[in-house]
């Protein structure tokens, strides 16, 4: 990857001179929309904040351009624009007020090694001198086949280098290096300095004011032994250590006091994730008030340096508590205005001064607002501005019992026309990802475009779902094809039972593991569905596990995760036979579309080969779209275009 990839934009792009001093404001009439307007990419993404308030920058995917702008809001003015149209972006943010820092990835081959390896990495751009650098360069100092180059950890106290951490090796030929801090120039990121010398086993850092590290993070895979270092004058004390196959906790951040790491964990008495400090004194963990009985905690808020300044808890909508009881109130506020919205912190100038928030929901496909102390809100752009409330088809939610008596949380999509005739429609029904994740309320294209031909789109939260708990979560482990399939067979069944679906009109179309569960609807419960649609996702079992043996190593902790959650451990070749839909193709009764990216890192593009071969094999009715150049999130424009109209049309085609 070169600096040539991104490309500063000298000449003024046309649109940015009307940029939504308010975007919003020339939203399209009223007009019937095509399943390509809900597929497409938002014109404006990843919008953030700098230090002072006085600009944003943002992710322009309009008019067939990709281009990251920068705004100044006090000028009113375009300051700067950068070429995307040959990477995929990730994360857009502030790291001083002059540097903007874009992270990347980009599947390529690299010398010397066999596969396409799936490569992140940050860029710098100075905005005063209109100039880009690639900050951590494979090769340069660092290891050159390893990805995870967009990690920053903390800011110098002069803002002049960041801390970033990466495999180093010790001479040329290093096949194990270890994993250093390295101290990088944001003016001459070339040829960086080691910061501090970690281990082949190290996992994380934390720096204090100055950037002196002062914790450090070890998981041993060979040992299955997990400890946390902290320095305690000119020695190291081992403040943590648990022997464990996979990670119990997670290290997020640091105390604003510096004196405690911030730890998320399952709290035994709620059964959620909750918030501790570990003290780095002697590894004391401290409650410290903010776990809820209702909400996991998901999310911390913190800054460069990583000190935490609040949580977000799970939900379908999302809900915050910060340490500052000003900043506290003026969130829940913000969120008051919006009821059974989404509203997503985007970012926050110094101080917390002026928030950036985005809304979606049944009313909004997706705005932008700024909400400064003191002022009244200013809505700066619409991600959709095509898509009005009027094209927005309504989310509805609802909770059933599977057939063991477990509690299913739901969300529905509901064709806005058959809000009130909602009897025996046609319905899809479209598991999720994961499998540990769960849906939002907010604007999901797919269910959205789906809703627009009339089908009423179910989305269960099946056991193994992240977010309900850890009773619901952990229900889900080793029922892979078994108890979490079953949740989405009586999902279907309630739906039917109640009136609302007609039971000779249901597709199941899911991605990734929500892939999987398409197909494994298919193949164990083949006179359910009369379509099945699977994107990028799992077909063969056993060869996802070697494939995650060939990536990680056979004594890695994401192995051992896998076969935890899979099959509860016992991940012989019998059991994963059983359930793995490309093993059972004679069962199915359905035709089956296969969607996959050929540059899918995550689920490979085998997979669907691999069922397109045995579902033809057996002869079934079986089509398969390649989708050239594009990962596993479909974040390319086009390639998600052909995806979302293959999908309505193989739909369309089996229910209409």
């Amino acid at each position: 990857m070169t600096n040539s990839i991104l490309r500063p934009l000298k000449i003024c792009v046309a649109f940015l001179l009307s940029f939504c001093w308010f975007l919003s404001s020339h939203a399209a009439e009223q007009a019937e929309l095509s399943v390509r307007e809900y597929g497409a990419l938002p014109n404006i993404s990843m919008m953030s904040i700098s230090p002072s308030g006085d600009m944003i920058a943002f992710r322009n995917t309009r008019d067939e351009s990709d281009i990251v702008v920068v705004i100044s809001l006090k000028e009113k003015k375009r300051l700067a624009a950068l070429d995307l149209s040959e990477i995929t972006p990730h994360q857009l943010y502030f790291a001083t007020e002059d540097e903007l820092i874009l992270v990347v990835s980009e599947v390529r081959h690299i010398f010397g090694y066999r596969d396409e390896l799936d490569l992140s990495t940050a860029y710098a751009f100075n905005l005063h001198r209109n100039e880009l650098r690639q900050l951590l360069t494979p090769g340069d100092v660092i290891y050159p086949g390893q990805s995870g180059l967009g990690r920053i950890v903390g800011l110098s106290p002069d803002r002049k280098y960041v801390y970033m951490p990466a495999y180093v090796p010790e001479h040329r030929h290093d096949r194990s290096p270890d994993r250093d801090l390295l101290r990088v120039e944001l003016d001459s990121p070339r040829r960086p300095k080691v910061h501090f010398t970690g281990k082949n086993s190290s996992v994380d850092f934390f720096v204090d004011r100055e950037g002196e590290v002062i914790a450090h993070e070890i998981f041993n895979n060979r040992r299955d032994r997990h400890r946390i270092l902290a320095r305690q004058g000119e020695e190291w004390k081992e403040i943590y250590r648990k022997d464990t196959e996979v990670p119990k906790i997670s290290v997020v951040g640091i105390s604003p006091d510096r004196e405690s790491l911030v730890v998320l964990a399952n709290n035994d008495s709620t059964g959620r994730d909750d918030y501790y400090l570990m003290s780095l004194l002697d590894g004391e963990l401290h409650w410290a008030g903010f776990g809820r009985e209702d909400a996991d905690v998901e999310h911390t808020y913190k800054d460069l340096d990583r000190v935490v300044w609040g949580v977000r808890y799970s939900g379908f909508t999302p809900s915050y508590q910060f340490f500052d009881p000003e900043l506290d109130r003026r969130m829940a506020d913000i969120q008051a205005m919006f009821p059974e919205h989404s509203v997503w912190l985007r970012g926050w100038s110094e101080g917390w001064k002026d928030l950036i928030v985005y809304v979606e929901g049944s009313s909004f496909s997706g705005h932008y607002y700024k909400f400064s102390q003191g002022q009244p809100p200013v809505q700066l752009a619409t991600a959709r501005p095509n898509i009005t409330d009027e094209h927005i088809h309504p989310i509805g939610k609802l909770t059933f019992r599977a057939r063991d008596g477990l509690p299913i949380p739901t969300l529905l999509t509901i064709p806005r026309d058959k809000l009130g005739d909602m009897k025996k429609l046609p319905a899809v029904l479209m598991p999720h990802g994961g499998p540990a994740s769960y849906d939002r309320i907010g604007f999901d294209w797919l269910a959205q475009a789906l809703a627009n031909r009339g089908y009423l789109v179910i989305q269960p939260q099946f056991r193994g779902s992240r977010g309900f708990g850890q009773d619901h979560y952990q229900a889900g482990h080793g029922e892979w094809g078994r108890k979490m399939q079953d949740d989405l067979t009586d999902a279907v069944q309630f739906h039917i039972d109640k009136g609302m679906v007609d039971p000779e009109r249901v597709c199941i179309v899911g991605a990734s593991y929500g892939g999987y569960a398409a197909l494994a609807g298919g193949a164990f419960t083949p006179e359910l569905y009369r379509c099945v649609v699977s994107i990028n996702g799992v077909a063969d079992l056993r060869d996802m596990l070697k494939q995650e043996k060939r990536d990680h190593g056979g004594d890695h902790w994401v192995l051992a995760y896998w076969e935890n959650n899979i099959a509860k451990g016992d991940a012989s070749k019998e059991k994963l036979n059983e359930i793995s839909p490309a093993r059972h193709a004679k069962n199915f009764q359905a035709p089956v579309l296969l969607i996959h990216g050929e540059k899918d890192k995550t689920v490979p593009f085998a997979q669907s080969k691999t069922m397109y071969k045995q579902l033809k094999r057996a002869k079934k009715t079986v089509e398969f779209l390649e989708l050239e150049e594009e990962n596993h999130n479909l974040l390319q424009g086009e390639t998600r275009l052909q995806a979302v109209e293959a999908v309505v049309a193989f739909v369309d085609r089996h229910l209409q």
